[in-house]
């Protein structure tokens, strides 16, 4: 386990052969998530690196504007009409950095996966759909899609078929079930390849879908 400026990174055992970027959510760090490596159930010999990068300081509006980690700022979650465009777009030049510098170190694009949860999850789905060369898939976890009236004017065809994986707790307080069930419609309404799971979880993840999302994360490396 390292840390690099503003991201951990934890390397398996055996070779390098994929890399899985994930994101934490809003006033969280890259630490968040590291914990779940090993709930994954992967294989022993597996050569996935993961990387955990932390989203920079910025004022958040729905949090008083106090500066926290946050991969843009949050104007209101029941009214998505105005949202943080430059913020958005700076977030994916940070991510996008972050997959190159995994390609930089040998690993081909399409054997990247995109993952977050929450602020992350909204990320991921950004990023990936908005980027020009073809990943090996996208987890998205009680989230949403950012600044989705413009999804069929920005979207890279790079990614048209990339497996998507989104999942939400239907007692979800801080993000809205609705907002994934919509998410998740829009996505399958513009074609894209989605797994969608539901669970009875507040604003978090279980040991139930973290299973599945070690499940999905072979799927997507196995073929490639």
């Amino acid at each position: 386990m390292t840390n690099k400026k503003e991201h951990f990174v934890i390397e398996p055992a055996n070779a390098v052969n994929a890399s899985v970027i994930w994101l934490h959510g809003l006033g969280a760090n890259g630490k968040d998530f590291m914990g779940i490596v090993e709930q994954l159930n992967l294989p022993t010999n597996h050569g996935i690196r993961f990387v955990f990068p932390s989203a920079p300081f910025i004022p958040v509006t729905i949090n008083n504007g106090i500066r926290m980690r946050a991969w843009y700022d949050i104007y209101d979650l029941n009214r998505l009409d105005k949202e943080d465009l430059a913020g958005i777009q700076n977030s994916q030049k940070i991510i996008a950095a972050y997959i190159e510098e995994q390609v930089a170190s040998g690993v081909a694009h399409n054997r990247i996966i995109l993952a977050g949860f929450s602020q992350g999850g909204a990320m991921t789905l950004y990023t990936a759909l908005n980027y020009d060369q073809r990943l090996a898939g996208a987890i998205s976890l009680s989230a949403y899609i950012p600044l989705a009236v413009n999804l069929n004017v920005t979207q890279r065809f790079a990614n048209k078929d990339i497996p998507i994986f989104l999942a939400h707790g239907s007692f979800d307080q801080i993000v809205p079930f609705i907002l994934g069930e919509k998410t998740r419609d829009l996505l399958l309404n513009a074609q894209y390849t989605v797994e969608w799971h539901a669970y009875q979880i507040p604003h978090s993840v279980c040991l139930e879908e973290i299973v599945v999302i070690g499940n999905f994360i072979n799927r997507c490396l196995e073929d490639v």
